[in-house]
């Protein structure tokens, strides 16, 4: 079972940052994306949830987010370059603490820039859960989880 690879809270990969993926690199990388979108569809056949997952959940210090909301996407080194001001609050889980739930605020639109897993250049503009989404994957690639964004102390329940 793949899903057993996730890291979870409290391990300390998970607070580190991520390396950019050089081109060179691709090939070598592709097990990791195979895996990466496994693991989506194993939490969400246990959890009924998961629509994306950071390779430095899994201890792969890359860059990289896979996703799956409709069809599998390879996100390589992404970029923030747009959030908006408008906020939204909301109850945010994690693969890395499947049981935790976290309310904290996120930005409501984003705009990104990535390569794809054949290195094409990406822009996506990003609205409500899928802005969501995004930021919360591309936090794990800086170290960043949902606990340490957290509104206050009393901003957690078990699912």
């Amino acid at each position: 079972m793949k899903l057993d690879r996730v890291l979870q809270l409290g391990n300390p990969l998970l607070y580190e940052t991520s390396e950019p993926v050089k081109k060179s690199e691709l090939k070598t990388l592709r097990p990791v994306f195979r895996d990466l979108h496994d693991i989506i569809l194993e939490f969400r056949a246990k959890y009924n949830a998961g629509r994306a997952i950071a390779a430095p959940q899994i201890g792969v210090m890359k860059r990289v987010i896979c996703w799956n909301v409709d069809t599998p996407k390879v996100i390589i080194n992404p970029e923030i370059t747009f959030l908006s001001e408008e906020l939204m609050e909301l109850w945010d889980d994690c693969m890395s603490f499947p049981n935790l739930l976290v309310r904290l605020k996120r930005h409501k639109n984003c705009t990104v820039h990535f390569r794809d897993e054949n290195w094409e250049p990406q822009v996506w503009h990003l609205e409500d859960d899928l802005s969501e989404l995004f930021q919360h994957e591309f936090d794990h690639l800086d170290g960043i989880l949902a606990t340490q964004r957290a509104i206050d102390d009393r901003s957690f329940k078990w699912r």
